[in-house]
């Protein structure tokens, strides 16, 4: 049952995930009246309370870097700045490396990174399993590790924010879909939701991996792909280290790290095709299991104990759209994040305020600008997993 809905706002954010709740908030605390937020659903429950909960810096490009480590001094300070204990484990992120070409571009990445002063550094293949104790040394020749990286829990990361944004002045209706977006004279006019029409005279979409649809109904062209990946849970894993990194063997994309006694763990599945699928689906395991007998055999007879699907918000580059659509300048978007929109929210939500109040945000997010896309801007991102 939808939420009464305000008949106007000042701005008005459609998607109730982390970049939208860090965004209303940001919106409120600075003083904007009227915001309000509308969810289709729970808060959260599209791609943010699906995620792995992994929260780092490690990116090969600068803008990336600059987003993730802002959102990671959110993430230390979350229970000062909005009461809310998030379970923040900085247990470090390690990427594992099996290629010469993937050791010279995590090099590379990891000496940007050291500009851009953050403490990541190569290691050996000896100290990554000293490190991460689980794995199997075979094949591997080097790893980037970063202490400073880690995860914490994305549910509570949105009552926090969902809390804060209320206290600061917003209005937050779940369970009220958008249903359109108004246009005239090239400004947006209104949204319309299930439980009424909001005049407004601006949009934030933060819909994830839904944002293709929102942006067309104020004809902003948003290339965002929804892309299933899935997460398991593992039963309790005798002797797991309490430390035990965000660990990655890069080339398959398997990845784990510790949930309660057991492991939260995952992998991309190459031959996982777009859509809106959030059932799950055991044509992956195999593949999997493959995986997990090279690299951490150790886990090969772990049972599981539970698991879900999520969806990724694919874009062609892998890296993320924000800024204001050219035509309907009231439009702003903060979507396509490829897998890292959870931990990249608190810096988004902070960025997306700055441009709609017409000021300069701490990073120059020009390059993520969906125009990219028209000439020669598409940028990769390497670190995805």
């Amino acid at each position: 049952m939808s939420q009464q809905v305000p008949s106007s706002a000042s701005v008005v954010v459609v998607g109730g995930g982390v970049v939208g709740l860090a965004t209303a908030y940001e919106l409120a605390r600075a003083g904007v009246r009227d915001v309000v937020l509308v969810e289709r659903d729970a808060l959260g429950s599209g791609s943010t309370c699906k995620a792995a909960g992994g929260v780092r810096a490690m990116f090969s490009d600068p803008v990336n870097v600059a987003l993730g480590a802002r959102s990671l001094e959110t993430f230390r300070d979350f229970p000062a700045r909005f009461g809310q204990v998030i379970d923040f484990a900085p247990v470090g992120y390690l990427f594992l490396l099996g290629t010469p070409e993937a050791v010279t571009d995590f090099a590379a990445a990891v000496a940007l990174q050291n500009d851009l002063g953050l403490p990541s550094r190569m290691v050996d293949v000896a100290e990554a399993q000293r490190l991460s104790p689980l794995i199997s040394p075979e094949g591997l020749l080097a790893a980037a590790w970063s202490p400073a990286d880690g995860h914490c829990t994305p549910e509570s990361v949105v009552l926090g924010y969902a809390s804060a944004a209320r206290r600061a002045g917003a209005t937050v209706v779940p369970h009220c879909a958008a249903t359109g977006i108004d246009v005239v004279d090239g400004r947006v006019a209104a949204v319309r939701t299930e439980a009424g029409t909001v005049r407004t005279d601006a949009v934030v979409c933060a819909a994830g991996a839904w944002s293709a649809q929102v942006g067309a109904w104020a004809g902003v062209d948003l290339p965002v792909t929804p892309l299933r990946r899935q997460v398991l849970v593992t039963e309790p894993v005798p002797g797991l280290d309490p430390h035990t990194p965000f660990t990655i063997d890069f080339a398959t994309s398997f990845y784990f790290h510790r949930e309660g006694q057991g492991l939260l763990l995952g992998m991309s599945d190459p031959e996982e095709t777009p859509g809106f699928r959030l059932t799950r689906s055991d044509a992956w395991l195999p593949r999997l299991g493959e995986a997990i007998e090279r690299r951490a055999p150790a886990l090969a007879g772990v049972g599981v104990a539970s698991g879900w699907a999520g969806l990724y918000e694919m874009t062609p580059d892998h890296n993320a759209l924000i800024g204001r659509a050219r035509g309907v300048d009231t439009f702003l978007y903060a979507t396509g994040f490829s897998g890292h929109g959870f931990l990249m929210g608190p810096a988004v939500g902070e960025v997306v305020r700055d441009l709609y109040l017409g000021e300069q945000p701490f990073v120059d997010v020009a390059a993520l600008d969906v125009r990219r896309f028209a000439g020669a801007g598409a940028r990769p991102e390497l670190n995805i997993v």
